[in-house]
């Protein structure tokens, strides 16, 4: 870890902290939900080590970046802008970009949105999907049946606050365990009426890919920064729909990889954008499912992880 280095570099919407390591061509990489970008930490070095200038990023709202006080601050179209300001701000004029879980959609959009900056795409747990014709927020709605799903439960301000931040560490280390391969347990990501999201998470369990210290740096970060401006990026899914409705449909033509997890739940409830990748991705090499892998593929199967990226990242030389 003493080889990665830390700068914070200047966008348009204030400064993005950015952890690199290596040099050649560079790869952007995209953190998601409740991380950092220090949920790179096995990719960055393994990159360097082939050749890579692997570049991992705080998202806005996360971190040492900038922390916006406007919800609408936190839209695709500005998370896609600090992506093209970082690649600048490091003096490169092209990148790969990855993503994993939010991430994944960030770089996604970053290279629909950017193809003269963004070579090519990797996606991880989350396949891409194209904006469709329903507003996001109505689907999202009738997912549960009767209890209520995930993202709906993060729309309202505050509301997920006041469950996650009088016991970050805590509520972190029931969430990473719920999505786990190795620790999961019935689905955390409904929530009952009156219910709380960490009612169902698994107690007393942690993943063999987190460690004590591992932990401490996560809830280190969220205890310093609250957890808003991280969920600021559910509030902006009906915005995102909006402002992309110039590209309904759209498919993204670079180069494209996508991994996941065959216990992750995301592989179930996006099963059909998976099957549709071939069709939306048509420069897609590969798509990787990792037996008895949950949601965090990149900290839960570090090695398996780093011979796929660099193997594709290789090919596109």
């Amino acid at each position: 870890m003493s080889e990665i280095t830390h700068r914070l570099v200047e966008v348009p919407g204030g400064r993005i902290h950015v952890a690199e390591q290596g040099s050649g061509p560079l790869v952007l990489l995209v953190h998601g939900f409740p991380e950092s970008w220090y949920s790179w930490r096995h990719q960055l070095p393994a990159l360097a080590a082939a050749g890579f200038r692997a570049a991992a990023v705080d998202v806005r709202g996360y971190g040492r970046s900038s922390k916006p006080a406007q919800a609408a601050d936190y839209r695709m179209l500005a998370c896609v802008a600090d992506n093209a300001a970082v690649v600048r701000a490091l003096g490169e004029r092209s990148a790969v970009i990855a993503g994993h879980d939010w991430g994944s959609p960030i770089a996604a959009n970053s290279a629909l949105l950017r193809p003269d900056l963004f070579r090519a795409v990797g996606l991880l747990s989350v396949p891409y999907a194209p904006r469709g014709p329903h507003r996001p927020t109505d689907g999202f709605a009738g997912m549960g049946g009767d209890e209520e799903f995930y993202v709906s439960y993060f729309q309202a301000p505050g509301r997920a606050e006041a469950e996650i931040e009088p016991d970050v560490r805590g509520w972190l280390a029931g969430c990473y365990a719920s999505l786990s391969g190795d620790t999961m347990g019935e689905s955390a990501w409904l929530v009952r009426p009156g219910g709380r999201l960490r009612d169902r998470f698994p107690e007393g369990v942690r993943p063999a890919w987190l460690t004590e210290a591992d932990l401490d740096v996560y809830a280190g970060e969220f205890e310093r920064t609250g957890l808003t401006g991280a969920l600021n990026r559910y509030r902006n899914m009906d915005r995102d729909w909006e402002d992309l409705a110039a590209w309904d449909g759209a498919v993204i033509t670079q180069p494209a990889l996508f991994v996941g997890g065959e216990l992750d739940p995301t592989t179930s409830w996006m099963g059909r954008a998976i099957e549709a990748l071939p069709r939306t991705l048509p420069g897609l090499s590969g798509a990787h499912l990792l037996d008895g892998c949950g949601h965090w593929v990149q900290q839960e199967r570090p090695d398996e992880v780093n011979r796929i990226l660099t193997e594709w990242l290789r090919s596109l030389s």
